[in-house]
């Protein structure tokens, strides 16, 4: 073979190669486009229908008596196509709207923004404002034959009737990237539970979208339903949602903590349902709906007083006296007391050069007056025997282990597990806390002030709460809780269950007939009424500035109807604010209404105020 005849039939190899290669990649370009790739499919879909997503109606949430506390309201969004989009008059939008060129712009951009929208498509219908009133859909619906691309679609607004439990209810707003990529239900634009119920239960209270495919003609235009409506998919609403809130007694307990910083916790003892939960400063649910929301949750955001948080659930406090009744129990069911141990008090616990105050009363006392005269020396003095005892515990770290078992067991250091976002789990002590706080060089007396409810102990007006409960109870609560019943579905087994302490129920008892002395004639005395037994217990903890005045107790002391916990920061003593809110809360509950006596403490109660000054919490 000649030069001329090898180099001619290396060409042909070659070029017949490169036919074969051009041959297989039109092959697999079209297998793209034609199987695994849908933008010519959405492009010729979207030229013949449009798909549009139909909102579930969210469910309805009442109170415990049936009262309609957040329900729906018709709202209306703007929606655009992006696709279809294009020469629209810009400024003649923004007029129509009431919006600038500059908030066009930059909603646009977000639009397309795939790490703010990840579902974005320009053939789909995509969000572009929010939440139109009635006048505002009327006013833009006459115009938008003017704005191709631009559709309306009908949805819901969330509305509360009530000014109160802001903090219980909580609110709804737009979904953000994080929630778009947990869960592909959401798209930009949809909204979703941010806090208090509506976050807990968003997933039964938002319901199933439907849709409904609608035709068009060459032009755009809707020409009505496809095989009038034979594939659309109706939506399923929300369910409804039953709490155990009281709103009634929640209004008054709002009224009473006005002008004031802290919380108020009432439980039903027997259910663990949550009949109030007020936190001072709130704010007015009905302020944060619709598209101002995000401006009033920023205002709210920068009080220093923080009405954003929920202090009966995230504020930690030193629960003072009221965790006496704690260290009663325990030193009962160890064996370290009895209720008729006496321990001296002259004017508070003295060992060496420390000191514990304390206000005069009688002294000795046994385990009962104890109680109703709150003793700080009793109980040190039972903390430091139980802590020395190397009869029963080889060392005070075994001890200490010991003791805080019991306060886990009672339902502090951890988070309860309340169905409500947010809980935090307050502070008990371990002996590990104090071998590395004190290089294990530390005994009974080193940490004596937990036995009255101060130095590392912290509990959330919740969990003070839940000791009433357990208290009235005789050794058992049930998670505290704040929906009572769910539409077609039932409560967690969490809110069914009794949780039981270390505690055995006799020694409750002995507890019991203390705390009724306290309101007898003890230091809850301002308790007291006629109409049945109350049994209470104040607590004056200890503060940087003036004392926390808090008040924990339970009514009637036989089937008790209510449990309570008051805290008021700043407030002082605990009869000074904890105690007449307490009873007043219970008169309410257990009554349905106040006398003309208590109403008139109620209004004086409402318009003190404490001065706070520059305090930031």
């Amino acid at each position: 073979m000649s030069n001329d005849d090898y180099k001619l039939s290396k060409r042909k190899y070659v070029l017949g190669v490169a036919a074969v290669l051009v041959v297989v990649i039109y092959i697999v370009r079209l297998f793209v486009l034609q199987l695994t790739s849908d933008d010519y499919k959405l492009r010729a879909d979207s030229n013949a229908f449009m798909r549009r997503i139909q909102f579930p109606a969210r469910g309805a949430i009442t109170d415990r008596h049936g009262k309609l506390l957040v329900y729906n309201q018709p709202a209306y969004d703007i929606m655009v196509i992006m696709q279809e989009q294009v020469g629209v008059d810009t400024l003649d939008l923004c007029e129509s709207l009431g919006i600038d060129t500059a908030w066009y712009s930059r909603r646009m951009a977000e639009i397309k923004d795939h790490r703010r929208n990840p579902g974005y498509s320009r053939f789909t219908q995509q969000l572009f404002m929010s939440q139109l009133s009635a006048a505002e859909f009327s006013n833009f619906q006459e115009k938008i034959f003017r704005f191709p691309g631009f559709y309306i679609q009908k949805r819901s607004i969330r509305q509360y009737a009530y000014p109160y439990a802001a903090h219980i209810l909580g609110d709804i707003g737009e979904v953000n990237p994080a929630d778009i990529e947990a869960d592909d239900y959401y798209r930009m634009g949809d909204y979703i539970g941010k806090q208090g119920v509506e976050a807990s239960y968003e997933h039964q209270l938002r319901g199933i979208k439907g849709s409904e495919i609608l035709l068009r003609d060459v032009h755009g235009r809707i020409k009505g339903r496809y095989q009038d409506g034979r594939f659309d998919e109706q939506p399923i609403p929300g369910k409804n949602i039953t709490l155990s809130l009281d709103i009634d007694l929640q209004a008054l307990g709002e009224r009473l903590m006005r002008g004031k910083l802290g919380s108020i916790v009432a439980i039903e003892p027997s259910t663990g349902e949550i009949l109030c939960m007020v936190t001072s400063p709130t704010y007015d649910p009905r302020t944060m709906v619709g598209r101002q929301r995000g401006k009033k949750h920023h205002e709210l955001s920068l009080d220093p007083m923080k009405p954003l948080l929920n202090r009966a659930i995230m504020g930690t406090y030193p629960p003072g006296s009221t965790f006496k009744t704690s260290q009663a129990l325990t030193f009962l069911e160890e064996g370290i007391i009895t209720p008729q141990t006496r321990y001296p008090c002259s004017r508070g616990f003295h060992y060496g050069r420390l000191t514990v105050g304390c206000h005069p009363h009688g002294s000795p006392l046994d385990l009962i007056p104890a109680i109703a005269t709150s003793c700080n020396g009793y109980f040190c003095w039972g903390l430091l025997n139980m802590f020395n005892n190397r009869g029963k515990y080889p060392t005070t770290q075994e001890a200490m282990t010991t003791w805080k078992n019991y306060m886990v067991s009672m339902g502090f250091g951890y988070a309860l597990g309340v169905d409500l976002p947010g809980e935090k789990r307050g502070m008990i002590p371990n002996a590990q806390y104090y071998d590395k706080a004190y290089k294990e060089s530390w005994n009974g007396l080193t940490v004596i002030s937990i036995s009255i409810g101060q130095g590392e102990v912290t509990l959330t007006p919740l969990q003070i709460a839940n000791l009433g409960a357990t208290i009235a109870n005789r050794g058992w609560f049930i998670t505290p809780h704040i929906v009572h019943e769910i539409q077609d579905e039932e409560i967690d087994t969490l809110y069914r269950t009794r949780r039981y302490t270390k505690v055995s129920a006799p020694h409750y008892e002995t507890v019991v007939k203390g705390m009724e002395g306290a309101v007898r004639g003890g230091t809850c005395h301002a308790a007291f009424t006629t109409q049945y037994i109350t049994c209470g217990k104040t607590g004056t903890a200890q503060n940087r500035g003036h004392d926390h005045s808090v008040f924990m107790g339970f009514a009637p002391r036989d089937n008790p109807q209510i449990a309570i916990a008051v805290y008021v920061e700043n407030g002082g003593w605990g009869a000074t604010f904890g105690v007449p809110i307490g009873a007043l809360m219970m008169e309410q509950f257990i009554n349905g209404h106040l006398s003309e006596a208590s109403e008139a403490k109620a209004e004086g109660i409402a318009n003190k105020t404490i001065n706070y000054g520059d305090y930031v919490r």
